[in-house]
């Protein structure tokens, strides 16, 4: 059997939580969360009077909360803003785990924060991740996707924000997004063209449970690794949905089991139950297998610290 190594840190992105950086007691309540990433928000959710503040919080938070087995992403504004060069200096200095950039339009957008976090001498770990959430982000997300792939780019992840999307264009929001769907594909087409990953967009009907866990359905059949969230009510149906179900993890157990038979090493095509598997499949099997395994990992983690705690 052929180990699965990915190029890039293997990551769980089932379930995204964005945080604004100015609320502190959210920020509180993120070590007891079973979210895979957070998103410390220092765009959107913070008003402009805020916005030191906020960078304030962060930096006492990241002094005193390291939210081990979690992927910290800080979101600054837009450097043509008033805000983003602040907000990169503080990216530098804490140095998280991504850097989310607003409102990302074309490859530079992603190649001038590139460019500044070298010079900073940042740590090649800390990647950058584009929200896509403009008419020109859409049309331009194959070549923004195609930037990540230039020799030293950091870039790592989309996230797709469909509230500004729909602000721009006049989208309605609609159960099913039948008029986002050819848009939402595109995305993943990008993503999937140069070994990237892309977040669903959030769901802001949090009472909503039917019809978000319907979207999460929607967004990984479509093949989003995961869903940004907005209320830790959001968690546990997102992990469910965007993680390996027990039928999926048999049958991918399956495929690299026949694929270790004797002689299968030099096969391109195997039979499995009077089913040909293209050896494709084996590296999709592995990669499924690989999560399967940081999924145990993690709960096997909070069981134990469950455990200490009481």
């Amino acid at each position: 059997m052929s180990e699965f190594s990915p190029s890039r840190p293997a990551r769980l992105r089932r379930s995204v939580l964005s945080v604004p950086a100015i609320n502190r007691r959210a920020l509180d309540k993120l070590s007891s969360l079973d979210c895979d990433a957070v998103i410390f928000d220092l765009e959107d959710s913070v008003s402009p009077e805020k916005k030191a503040e906020a960078r304030e919080n962060l930096r006492a938070f990241f002094a005193a909360s390291p939210l081990p087995g979690k992927e910290r992403i800080i979101r600054i504004n837009g450097l043509s803003s008033n805000f983003g060069a602040e907000d990169l200096a503080l990216v530098a200095e804490l140095e998280p785990d991504a850097v989310l950039l607003p409102k990302v339009d074309d490859p530079q957008d992603v190649m001038v924060v590139g460019d500044w976090l070298a010079e900073a001498d940042a740590p090649e770990s800390l990647r950058i991740w584009a929200m896509i959430e403009t008419p020109r982000g859409i049309l331009n997300a194959a070549a923004i996707a195609e930037a990540g792939r230039t020799a030293g780019s950091q870039l790592d992840c989309f996230v797709v924000g469909l509230n500004d999307l729909r602000k721009e264009t006049g989208v309605l929001p609609q159960p099913g997004r039948p008029y986002l769907v050819p848009w939402l594909m595109q995305v993943i087409l990008a993503v999937s063209a140069y070994g990237l990953e892309a977040i669903d967009s959030v769901f802001n009907d949090f009472k909503n449970a039917g019809e978000f866990e319907a979207e999460c359905g929607q967004g990984r059949s479509m093949g989003f690794s995961g869903k940004m969230l907005i209320h830790p009510n959001q968690i546990e149906a997102a992990n469910l949905h965007f993680g390996p179900d027990a039928a999926a993890i048999a049958e991918a157990e399956a495929i690299i089991s026949a694929f270790s038979e004797p002689g299968a090493d030099a096969l391109n095509v195997v039979n499995l139950g009077g089913r040909m598997v293209e050896r494709l499949h084996l590296v999709q099997a592995e990669r499924l297998i690989h999560k399967a395994r940081l999924i145990e990992q993690r709960s096997s983690g909070a069981v134990a610290a469950s455990r200490i705690e009481t």
